[in-house]
């Protein structure tokens, strides 16, 4: 562990543990990645969309005061935790009705694509977090792996730690619930499948 993440440990410790100034001293020390994570979303978002990176981060933010007692484990949690609370603010962004009235639509993002590095139109940001809804009630873990990998641009080893398995169990994971969401979005309403299987 590196001086900065050891640092970045301690603080979090310290903020689960009710020291509300370790998140004042913490926010500077993740800056940055907090940024490449709000960038990672934002770069999913139609052109010219309202909100930017640096709002995205400040949003995220202000949430994150609100976040009492989690049992902070290091700072690749933090980042899971913070690219989720991105996530959902994009979400409640795309649902709210002042964003509907605007004629935005819901904010767009082609998974099969953006999950391979490609960034055209497609699938919307609703039908991907409904979908990665379903695939929670069936598959918890696949679930996040998603939400970890997509959303929060973390790597298969940190990916790993943030659940406590093995790469490999990240990479079988990503496989399987790539191709069962990607199924659950083109596929007929209301049928779920097993994200265990690969049919």
């Amino acid at each position: 562990m590196t001086g900065q993440s050891a640092d970045v440990t301690r603080l979090l410790l310290a903020w689960g543990q009710g020291d509300e100034a370790a998140l004042e001293r913490l926010i500077p020390l993740v800056h940055d990645e907090l940024r490449r994570i709000a960038r990672r979303h934002m770069g999913r978002e139609r052109a010219g969309h309202t909100l930017q990176a640096t709002a995205l981060v400040n949003e995220a933010y202000l949430r994150l005061i609100d976040v009492q007692h989690v049992n902070w484990q290091n700072r690749a949690h933090f980042l899971a935790v913070s690219a989720r609370l991105m996530r959902r603010i994009l979400v409640d962004f795309a649902r709210s009705k002042h964003y509907q009235k605007r004629g935005g639509g819901a904010a767009k993002v082609t998974f099969d694509e953006a999950l391979i590095g490609a960034n055209e139109a497609g699938q919307d940001l609703v039908a991907l977090d409904d979908a990665l809804e379903a695939l929670a009630k069936v598959d918890e873990r696949k679930s996040r792996v998603i939400e970890l990998r997509f959303f929060g641009g973390l790597s298969v080893e940190e990916t790993a730690s943030v659940l406590t398995v093995s790469p490999d169990t990240v990479m079988r994971d990503w496989r399987l619930a790539k191709a069962w969401l990607l199924r659950e979005m083109k596929g007929p309403a209301n049928v779920t499948h097993d994200p265990r299987t690969k049919t």
